[in-house]
């Protein structure tokens, strides 16, 4: 079972979900106020990891492989925690169990608030928008995946709820675990070599909540391993023992 990062959906997994499926039953889920979910007012792990133990409950799921990544990683990591009769085997990528106070999203955050839908012609004129806040082209082609058409007016509306995770922003960015949280089972790190997410000095950190953690890092990748570097990012997990499910 997947998990996607803030701002995300089950859609950045459909191409490496695919490749997943010819050794996996692949479940990918949309978080709350992400992609097709419902929208809701509170917006923290806690709720989330509920969400995802509800919709197992709902489809008769006792125990999963669990796959992060993101902030989806650090919903793993809590439910792995929380609840290890669950998860099988967790894989964690490019996040660590820890705060994430840096304000690092706060400019595509800014962009996405300021833009006026009520004017907006096209994605593409949205990316034209978003360049005096957001300097990458890829961020800004990433924020625009989550507009999407207004049927009923035609015009465009933000799929996620913006303002809900706006004021989640902290929550989201800070750490889920508390100092006694541990998770026995087998787990697997996969970092990407030129992100920044996740340093040496946390595999300390990781090793006190996850004893049996192994590190694989993708060195030609960032913070999205999964699609930067897919083939790599497979085999990797490919290279894990065999389970039931992902």
């Amino acid at each position: 079972m997947v998990l996607h990062g803030l701002l995300g959906s089950s859609r950045n997994w459909l191409t490496t979900g695919g490749d997943l499926a010819a050794r996996y039953h692949v479940f990918a889920l949309d978080l709350r106020n992400h992609g097709k979910s419902p929208h809701d007012a509170v917006m923290d792990y806690d709720a989330m990891m509920g969400d995802v133990l509800a919709w197992m409950d709902a489809q008769g799921l006792g125990k999963v492989a669990l796959m992060g990544h993101s902030m989806g990683g650090k919903v793993a990591m809590l439910l792995a925690c929380r609840h290890p009769e669950r998860v099988e085997r967790l894989v964690v990528v490019d996040i660590a169990p820890k705060d994430y106070l840096s304000h690092a999203h706060r400019a595509e955050f800014a962009a996405m608030n300021e833009l006026r839908l009520e004017t907006l012609q096209s994605r593409g004129e949205a990316e034209l928008r978003f360049e005096a806040r957001v300097g990458d082209w890829a961020m800004r082609k990433f924020l625009t995946t989550n507009l999407e058409r207004d049927e009923a007016g035609g015009g465009w509306r933000w799929q996620i709820n913006l303002q809900v995770i706006t004021a989640a922003l902290t929550e989201i960015e800070g750490n889920p675990l508390a100092s006694e949280d541990k998770f026995d089972g087998p787990v697997l790190f996969v970092t990407g070599g030129k992100s920044r997410y996740v340093r040496e000095e946390d595999f300390s950190v990781i090793a006190a909540h996850f004893p049996k953690a192994r590190r694989v890092e993708i060195a030609g990748a960032g913070h999205n391993p999964h699609m930067e570097t897919r083939g790599e990012f497979v085999a990797a997990l490919f290279a894990e023992p065999e389970t039931q499910g992902a």
